[in-house]
């Protein structure tokens, strides 16, 4: 737990000792972020949500795909919950939390979350309209090419910062000592090292000398760029250095010499392919890359040399994983977190990158022990020359790094090669040391003979040293490339005395200098005065070679002198003038302080123009030098510098003053040589104007050209529009940031120049111009957004005239309802969306405000800017992106918190406005009817409340004026029925709505509506509520049911070429034909996901008749017909319900009302019950068979009563019929097309027979009949039958059972017998019902036939039915003959003497007739 910060540490206690406490560094601590694990939260409940419906759906792909993101992001919340991750480790969780989340939205198609660089969401409210229509575009782009599979780095070769990553997994070989090993990239052809060492100290048992380093070995090679790609070969190289004897054959190791460091071997590998993008690669590929040994050679670069030329031969095996990086470090640290954390080390290229971004500071001098040549004086053998280097200043202090992931040591030695004349080392090390310190700086070598013995060793001293400053007097820094140093002999402690050597020549350029060497004497061999006792040994060399990095120093004179101006202002005049003949990439490798050296210079020198045009044409120079192609990666440096860097307020007024100096000597026509190079730079000059707060003088100048520019933008060409759009969007980006100063007159100039303008060219524009358009629209909300209360007022009064202005807010609300209606933004956008509709919301209403004072009296009414403003207000409530009811109640909560309910505020304005209009009411009726009716079904109480009394008034205003409804019996297509029509709608919907039911989202409402406006004739409604009721059915996947009613719209349309009215527009068809064929291809498609073949087939059969005979289009002849699917696939049989909703808590439509509902496919009673109980969650289950009392029908509750029910058809069809169809089609049409359904329960009446219980078993029966065929919408009727009707039914359905099973096994003899069997036997030998006896003794009998004279024709029916089975059975008992097995035979005789008897029976009580002529 954190207590309290002190200076980038924290002191803190243990949450369960709280005793324990400790400090702790600020960047190895996570601070909980809820606000991302409010966000996984939230997601897990919505994808929950939507996890389930794809598993009730069936789509087993998609339940696994996001079964898999939820288990994830499920871990991952945890790891977040938990407290204990570092902060690297936490900032890459996060961007793993949130691709995740963003990736799963794009799937299942919910919102686009736009986000920032840290990956935090957008608040819209703190962020400006044009930076999130760009945050938009640039999520759109990212999470598109993830879907892709496609990497987020681009092509490898438009990069200007390519790295790569090596992970080292292991070093195997046996060396028995420490070793070090040094990795860098290497040119083969150049034999140059180009990177920096990675250094890896590995230990003699064969692991890492830091044991925590073992499995995390990692570093990334940065800087690389397009130069880099352009060299024909690159590898990557590893030098094995052993730390230890000098061989390692020897066996006394008390005797040797330890610590030395040797020569081993090296590692090679040719990584061109994979740095240049040619070969894949991924982190977790791994490469085993050779090992060649060190024999005798005087250099590990001379092994390099030849290997590259392919005379090796493999020994050992270094293993690595490596994989190109696309970016520069921050970048690549972002976007490959679990790759570059904070213990992969970075190893720069040994010199700049092609691009030095702005705040990059660097200030490395890396220096290479080339090589020497050493007499051996009076030894018989080569010395073993070691070389000891330090850093050191006038007191002797030192820092060196051996290598990228090493600490910094004191001194750095050199490796030694056994009894080398010319030792070539090739050892490079990177020199840190502060700026401030820079001038006091040299480099002391030291050269030492080493001895394998370790007494000798001991006594063995310096023999030599050299030295160099690393700054010179003028200074400038060394420069880079080769220095031959001097090197001097003399007393070991003398040459370890700084005032002994550092007034002498360092290099033997400055030795031949008579100048700089007079402290030597002539001979060259000995040193006078301060170096007394040092000579210089002119048999022995030694060769450096330097290469400085840094930012700060330059190795240029005329540069230091134009950076250090206040150091010798008497010379700036000439520095600022040699700046034009310093080398260009100098120049730009210190932009940033160029660049801050020249404004400095301008703004001390504000007073006086001395100095302006030298500066402005140093700039001038500048500019020029980036827009060379040589240099042109440096305009994003130069964009970044003037973005986050330049604060020159004031450097307007000069660069504006020189600038209009050199148009003026042009245009009168005298010479002007800078003009041409200063019109090419005039770009940047504009944005160093700008960004020093000069809006005033530049903005009306590109308001003007900006004007022109879009007024012709739907012809001009693309680029010309892209750069204008960009340009404006800059502009407006700009001003609305809270650092720019006061810009209230800039937004109003904006307003005043191009809103109208932007306006216009918006109407004119086609949607085809998708980008164009949506830029536009963006830059248009943008410009709404930025105005306040007083630029709209301020912009009201520009309209000269009340024509001009009525003309400026009609085309507004056109406009506005245009993109209302059709968003230019993809529907996923919906912070985009949310915000227009903000922002146009806040626009409607101002200008309502406008008309309410100008355009509201008498004289001054105009009638269609109210028509257009009372459109676009329902236009705007009814838009889909509002309707908050079809939304999850996530979606729904983020909208009501960040904006809330929109449709209120302009519902509210609207009723407002209504109630001012007066005597001017009646000229909206009947034409705002159809609107304000649509409005009012909306579900929303506030909303309906404030809309629904609109409508009494309009009947009261109406017939106030005239005495009666005329116009609204026009407008709804009634008259004498008006009053009832409309309080039924009314009723509709407000019953519904005080109820608070969801019921809108019920096809029975929406079909009680469609029917509404069917019966007055309002086709376009009509259709409008089809398409709503067709879209619920889809949503639930009730495709036959969506078939059925897209057919009712398919019966408006003809086969004919004539256009189609408004209201019949559909997916862009322009004739009624073209409409219907497109609806008949998705009813076909319906009926076919639906089962529904025999459907789909007539539908297929009228297009063919089309095709073959009215517009001869034979290709088209190939629909599918389907009879292949009704044959061979199996097709389950629905169960049918019944559900009574009963109580005085339902609306009005469903209020003590029976519905019959068509299950799905294998849908159990079970599920279809908690279905519905979803549904009506307030609702009671009714666990009861007897329809409910009038106390629970008037109850204030709701209760629900459900049933399975049988469906009622007449099976002598199909008994009778020559034409018996097939198992298939029989079953299919005893399922479907149905109409009859009933519901039996017993029940007994008095008197009861205690011997004969079909006596008194009377089955009470209700019996629905449905308006239509299922599926479809029902209604129902109650009957209630005898026992002699029971015993008829079942009769009817046992033959039917009979029938259909001995066509079944006719048609496939490889059905098991054991069904038939059991049919049978359960007929012949009726153990429990008594069988043909138990009919005779209740209903053949004398008594029965007197007390029940009306049921005779029923009774005849009865013994024809009885006298029916006799056949079938025997049929079926024949066929099993058949069928029988052996085991089995004794049963089956069994019921053919029970059928013997049976005949008989029947025979004998005066069936005789009947079975005679059976």
């Amino acid at each position: 737990m954190m207590v309290n910060g002190l200076s980038g540490w924290y002191r803190g206690y243990l949450a369960k000792n709280k005793a324990q406490q400790g400090v702790f560094p600020a960047t190895e601590l996570y601070f909980l972020c809820m606000p991302l694990v409010k966000e996984v939260t939230t997601t897990l409940r919505e994808w929950g949500s939507i996890w389930k419906q794809l598993f009730v759906a069936n789509k087993q792909v998609r339940v696994k795909q996001v079964q898999r993101l939820m288990w994830e992001l499920m871990e991952w919340r945890s790891q977040l919950l938990s407290g204990t991750l570092p902060s690297d480790e936490f900032k890459e969780l996060k961007q793993k939390v949130t691709s995740k989340i963003d990736y799963g939205n794009k799937i299942l198609e919910l919102d686009l979350v736009v986000r920032d660089e840290d990956g935090n969401i957008l608040e819209p409210e703190k962020t400006s309209v044009i930076s999130l229509f760009r945050a938009h575009e640039e999520a759109t782009a990212k999470i598109n090419e993830r879907i892709k599979e496609e990497q987020v780095r681009t092509s490898i070769f438009d990069q200007n910062h390519i790295n790569l990553y090596v992970f080292v997994r292991n070093f195997v070989c046996r060396i028995g000592e420490d070793s070090e090993l040094f990795m860098s990239l290497y040119d083969p052809l150049k034999a140059t090292i180009i990177s920096e060492n990675y250094l890896v100290r590995w230990g003699s048992k064969g692991f890492p000398k830091e044991i925590d380093m073992l499995n995390n070995l990692k570093v990334v090679f940065t800087d690389l760029g397009n130069k880099d790609l352009t060299r024909e070969k690159i590898y990557l190289i590893c030098q094995i250095v052993r730390v230890g004897r000098m061989d390692l054959k020897e066996t006394n190791n008390k005797k040797s010499t330890q610590g030395l460091r040797r020569p081993f071997g090296v590692a090679v590998m040719d990584i061109s392919d994979i740095i240049k993008g040619k070969n894949e690669c991924d982190e977790e590929k791994q490469f085993f890359i050779p090992f060649f040994p060190y024999v005798s050679f005087s250099s590990l670069l001379l092994l390099f040399i030849l290997l590259s030329q392919a005379f090796y031969f493999p020994q050992f095996i270094h293993r690595k994983a490596v994989s190109p990086l696309v970016g520069d470090i921050v970048q690549i640290r972002k976007e490959y977190p679990h790759l570059v954390d904070r213990s992969t080390v970075v190893a720069r290229k040994l010199g700049f990158p092609e691009i030095i971004m702005p705040g990059d500071v660097r200030n490395d001098i890396y220096l290479t022990l080339q090589g020497g040549d050493f007499d051996k004086y009076n030894k018989t053998t080569q010395k073993n020359v070691e070389v000891i280097m330090w850093v050191c200043d006038e007191d002797g202090k030192n820092s060196i790094c051996l290598g990228a992931g090493d600490k910094a040591v004191s001194e750095y030695r050199s490796v030694v090669y056994y009894q080398v004349k010319q030792p070539r080392w090739v050892e490079t090390v990177k020199v840190t040391v502060s700026l401030e310190e820079m001038h006091r700086i040299h480099l002391r070598f030291m050269f030492r003979h080493r001895s394998s013995q370790e007494s000798r060793d001991k006594s063995e001293k310096n023999f030599a040293m050299a030295f160099v400053r690393l700054m010179k007097d003028d200074g400038t820094v060394l420069q880079d490339g080769l220095h031959d140093l001097v090197v001097f002999k003399g007393d070991s402690k003398r040459m370890e005395d700084v005032g002994s050597y550092l007034s002498l020549p360092s290099t033997r350029s400055h030795l031949s200098d008579p100048h700089k060497g007079a402290g030597l004497s002539r001979s060259s061999s000995s040193v006078s005065g301060s170096g007394a006792g040092l000579s210089v040994s002119s048999r022995d060399s030694f060769t450096i070679s330097t290469l400085v990095c840094s930012t700060k120093l330059t190795q240029n004179v005329g540069l230091l002198g134009l950076l250090k101006w206040r150091t010798r202002p008497e010379l700036l005049k000439e520095n600022l003038e040699k700046l034009k003949i310093i080398d260009g990439e100098e120049v730009v490798k210190f932009l940033q302080d160029t660049l801050d050296a020249l404004f400095n210079i301008m703004m001390e020198h504000s007073e006086t123009d001395d100095y302006d045009i030298l500066v402005f044409d140093a700039l001038i120079y500048i500019i020029g030098l980036i827009a060379d192609r040589k240099f042109q990666h440096f305009n994003t440096v130069l964009e970044a510098y003037i973005k986050q860097h330049f604060s020159a307020t004031l450097a307007y007024k000069k660069l504006m003053l020189v600038l209009k100096r050199y148009l003026d000597v042009s245009s009168r026509g005298e010479q002007c040589e800078p003009i041409l190079r200063t019109l090419k730079a005039l770009e940047y000059i504009f944005k160093f104007i700008v960004r020093s707060q000069c809006r005033d003088v530049l903005l009306p100048m590109m308001l003007q050209e900006l004007g022109g520019a879009l007024a012709t933008m739907a012809d001009g060409p693309h680029d010309e529009r892209r750069n204008s759009l960009e340009l404006l969007n800059n502009i407006l980006e700009v001003l609305s940031r809270n650092n720019v100063g006061e810009t209230f007159e800039h937004i109003q100039d904006i307003v005043a120049s191009l809103l109208r303008i932007i306006n216009r060219t918006v109407i004119t524009m086609g949607r085809e111009h998708t980008l164009i358009v949506s830029t536009l629209v963006a830059c248009m909300t943008a410009i709404l957004s930025q105005m306040d209360d007083r630029h709209y007022a301020t912009y009201i009064e520009t309209f000269t005239g009340t024509y001009d202005l009525v003309d400026f807010l009609m085309e507004s609300f056109l406009l506005f309802k245009d993109l209302i209606g059709k968003h230019v933004y993809p529907s996923d956008w919906m912070a985009m969306i949310m915000v227009q509709n903000k922002v146009f919301l806040r626009a409607i209403n101002t200008y309502a405000d406008t008309m309410n004072q100008k355009f509201l009296n008498n004289d001054d009414f105009e009638v269609q800017l109210w028509n257009n403003y009372f459109h676009l207000a329902v236009a705007f409530i009814t838009q889909e992106s509002l309707q908050l009811q079809h939304f999850s109640p996530t979606k729904r909560n983020k909208i009501l918190v960040k904006y809330g309910d929109m449709r209120r505020l302009i519902g509210f304005a609207i009723r407002d406005i209504w109630y001012k209009l007066g005597d001017h009411k009646i000229c909206f009726i009947p034409g705002m009817v159809g609107p304000i009716l649509e409005m009012t079904l909306i579900p929303e109480e506030e909303l309906r409340r404030a809309t629904i009394p609109i409508f009494f008034d309009m009947i009261s205003c109406e017939h106030k004026q005239f005495g009666n409804f005329h116009k609204f019996n026009k407008t709804l297509g009634y008259a004498n029925d008006f009053r009832m029509m409309f309080m039924q709608l009314i009723r509709i919907v407000s019953d519904n709505f005080r109820h608070k039911q969801n019921d809108i989202r019920n096809p029975h409402f929406h079909f009680l509506l469609q029917n509404f406006y069917k019966d007055i004739n309002r086709e376009g409604m009509y259709i409008r509520y089809l398409y709503k009721l067709r879209d619920l059915h889809l949503e639930g996947e009730n495709y036959t049911e969506a078939a059925y009613t897209l057919l009712l719209h398919s019966r408006l349309l003809k086969w004919s070429d004539d256009m189609c009215s408004p209201q019949f527009e559909f997916h862009g068809s322009q004739t009624q034909r073209q409409l219907k064929e497109t609806l008949y291809d998705t009813i076909i498609d319906y009926f076919d996901k639906g089962k529904m073949w025999e459907e789909a087939i007539t539908l297929c059969k009228e297009l063919a008749e089309q095709y073959e005979n009215e517009i001869f289009d034979y290709e088209l002849l190939s629909k599918r017909l389907f009879y292949e699917n009704i044959m061979k696939i199996l097709r389950p049989k629905p169960d049918y319900f019944a559900v009574g909703y009963y109580g005085q808590g339902y609306p009005p439509f469903l209020r003590n009302k029976v519905f019959i509902h068509r299950g799905k496919e294998y849908e159990r009673r079970e599920d279809f019950q908690n279905q519905l109980m979803s549904q009506y969650p307030s609702s009671v289950r009714l666990n009861t068979t007897t329809m409910p009392g009038e106390d629970i029908k008037n109850s204030p509750l709701q209760c629900i009563l459900m049933a399975a029910f049988h469906i009622k058809t007449h099976s002598s069809v199909f008994i009778c019929s020559k034409m018996r169809p097939g198992f298939h089609c029989l079953s299919f049409y005893k399922s479907n097309y149905v109409q009859r359904f009933h519901y039996s329960r017993p029940v007994r009446r008095e008197p009861v027979d205690p011997n004969n219980e079909f006596a008194s078993m009377w089955i009470e029966r209700a019996t629905f009949t449905t308006v239509y065929k299922l599926p479809g919408i029902l209604r129902w009727f109650e009957t209630v039958l005898s026992p002699l009707e029971n015993a008829i039914e079942t009769m009817e359905s046992t033959n039917e059972k009979i029938l259909t099973m001995i066509n079944q096994y006719q048609a496939d003899w490889s059905l098991p017998i054991n069904p038939l069997s059991m049919l049978l036997n359960g007929i012949v030998d009726p153990a429990v019902m008594g069988g043909f006896a138990k009919y005779e003794k209740a209903f053949f009998t004398e008594e029965y036939t007197q007390h029940h004279q009306d049921d005779r024709d029923k009774l005849l029916r009865l013994k024809d039915l009885i006298a029916w089975q006799i056949p079938l059975l025997g049929g079926g008992i024949s066929l099993h003959g058949k069928r029988v097995t052996d085991d089995l035979r004794p049963f089956h005789d069994r019921m053919e003497e029970l059928m013997g008897r049976n005949n008989q029976f029947i025979y004998s009580y005066h069936l005789s007739d009947t079975y005679r002529f059976i």
